[in-house]
């Protein structure tokens, strides 16, 4: 079985790939330089797919600046965590799960993949509404409808496995499966070490901490 494994070098598409290699699934990894301001995810998701044995892992440039609006592609400040926030924050990079999966979905039915993974949260997560699991329920149904194989009786399978788990439970299902938390990156800002104190360092941090594990990066 093959499956597209959408791998952004954070811990939730790492832990989601291993989880579709325990399934039996052969990785097909694929990542997006999308002109993040935070170059290092790529790296990690390239040292990810080497440590998870990817059959294949392709680098697809979608240059999402062309539209801008995200603290993660243009010059706008990255907040620091907020707990209690209502609004969306300003690192949702606009339609991106959308994009991605789009791509994910064409890589799919050219090799014949059965399935394609994304590792989107709706528990610990900053707000985000393509992260929600109506949202991939609602994408099932454009892959359904919109591909070869769904029009063959054969569609492509969407799959969020972490959609429902806690940050605490998403450490503990990687560790339990190996997932190499080491090469892995979430800080929405550049550096050496990991800031500690945005959205997705906060989130990850408060994983680790839950499920009683030393993170192995460092931060400032």
């Amino acid at each position: 079985m093959k499956a597209v494994c959408l791998l952004s070098g954070g811990m939730d598409s790492c832990v989601t790939a291993a989880i579709a290699r325990e399934m039996g699934y052969e990785i097909y990894a694929i990542t997006f330089d999308y002109g993040q301001r935070n170059r290092k995810e790529i790296e990690s998701a390239m040292k990810v797919a080497a440590a998870l044995q990817a059959k294949e892992h392709k680098i697809i440039k979608a240059d999402l600046r062309t539209f801008g609006k995200s603290a993660l592609t243009d010059n706008i400040e990255v907040p620091e965590f907020e707990n209690g926030r209502n609004e969306i924050p300003p690192t949702y990079v606009p339609a991106r799960n959308t994009i991605f999966l789009s791509y994910g979905l064409a890589y799919a039915e050219t090799i014949d993949a059965d399935a394609v993974f994304i590792g989107a949260n709706a528990v610990d997560y900053s707000g985000y509404p393509d992260c929600r699991k109506e949202y991939i329920e609602a994408y099932q149904k454009v892959a359904d409808l919109g591909t070869k194989r769904g029009a063959e009786g054969k569609p492509i399978k969407i799959i969020a496995p972490i959609i429902d788990m806690s940050k605490g439970e998403i450490v503990k299902k990687g560790v339990e499966l190996n997932a190499p938390f080491e090469h892995t990156w979430s800080c929405y800002r550049s550096g050496d070490k990991a800031c500690g104190k945005c959205d997705s360092c906060v989130l990850r941090l408060k994983g680790f901490e839950e499920a009683g594990v030393k993170d192995p990066i460092e931060y400032e």
